[in-house]
């Protein structure tokens, strides 16, 4: 039977798109928004004023603002939510769904205290689930505009990751697939630490040389710290590694690339969060990304800087000195053929 519900969780820009990418291919999208208010206009005038205004929303989107009626027939069940709310969204949601429903996180972060990545949290909420992750250069603004865009739909299960394909398909909206599911999801949300950076180093004036340098440094960095945790280094080569840092740490429709720009301008961390005015997982992820560094001692000099920025009111020229005297010389660091290193939280 072809499925007939499909739930999406969290209101915010890149909840909207996909949930109305798979209104559009046929489904009944469930909606699901924290704001009563929200829910109301959606369902009056079929528009997200607040992160997407102007973008139509296809009338088989309902939104909903209790849980049980969002997820209790659905099959799929997206979750995208900021990271400091996905375990309590979850938890909220395993006691509703169906037993047998899937459930996918677009949440690009690192829970703060535990260091688990989403999948992490699901698996350990949902032990049974079957789960996935999607991740990729996904800005919701062009994805709204039907610009072309690439994204990877990662799991262990087969079944979960041609599930997902067949859901989200689309002219514009192109799915791969991986099963490094681990490195897929690291990767989405690493690049919001160096989005960051190159924010700051645009304000600062530094050019395309330097953000071209910033980003090929960044992607070493990724990979070198994700192999330690057990990713496949060369999943940071495709669409959620690499093609992901390249979107992020080049678009100001990024906003971990705005609150560079903001702290490149002199304002404090708080001051341009509040200035960004939504969720930039990447403040979170630095500080849980350095702490595990450190005690993996694994060498990330431009997370080293930008922390000693964000947290310990280091200069900004503090990043350039990292970028420029502590770096190791070696370009590249990975050859397909190592053996990867075991995770150690398995």
């Amino acid at each position: 039977m072809p499925m007939s519900t499909v739930s999406v969780l969290g209101g915010g820009s890149f909840g909207t798109v996909i949930a109305n990418i798979i209104a559009e291919n046929g489904y009944r999208v469930n909606f699901w928004m924290r704001s009563e208010a929200l829910v109301t206009e959606v369902n009056q005038t079929h528009e997200n004023s607040q992160y997407l205004p102007g973008y139509r929303l296809h009338e088989n989107v309902v939104a909903k603002h209790n849980m049980q009626e969002a997820v209790v027939n659905a099959e799929v069940i997206f979750v995208a939510v900021p990271s400091a709310y996905f375990r309590a969204v979850v938890r909220e949601v395993v006691k509703v769904c169906r037993s047998d429903a899937i459930l996918i996180s677009t949440t690009k972060g690192i829970e703060a205290g535990t260091f688990n990545l989403m999948s992490e949290i699901l698996r350990q909420e949902s032990p049974d689930a079957r789960i996935g992750v999607l991740s990729g250069p996904n800005l919701a603004k062009e994805i709204a505009a039907k610009n072309l865009t690439g994204t990877v739909i990662a799991s262990e299960n087969a079944s979960v990751r041609e599930l997902v394909q067949k859901v989200l398909k689309s002219e514009y909206f192109r799915v791969y697939t991986n099963d490094d599911m681990f490195g897929v999801e690291l990767g989405g949300a690493l690049k919001n630490i160096y989005a960051i950076i190159a924010g700051l180093a645009s304000a600062m004036g530094m050019g395309h040389n330097t953000n071209s340098m910033l980003v090929t440094r960044s992607l070493t960095e990724m990979a070198r710290f994700g192999r330690k945790l057990g990713a496949d280094p060369m999943t940071f080569l495709g669409l959620s590694g690499v093609g992901d840092l390249v979107v992020t740490c080049s678009s100001p429709l990024s906003r971990n690339f705005r609150i560079g720009v903001a702290l490149g301008q002199g304002l404090t961390i708080d001051q341009a969060v509040a200035e960004v005015g939504q969720v930039a997982e990447g403040v979170n992820t630095l500080r849980q990304v350095k702490e595990k560094s450190d005690e993996l001692g694994v060498y990330m000099p431009l997370v080293k800087g930008l922390y000693q920025i964000v947290y310990n009111g280091s200069s900004v020229k503090n990043i350039v000195t990292s970028l420029m005297l502590g770096e190791q010389a070696l370009d590249v660091e990975y050859e397909a053929n190592q053996t990867k290193t075991l995770n150690p939280k398995e």
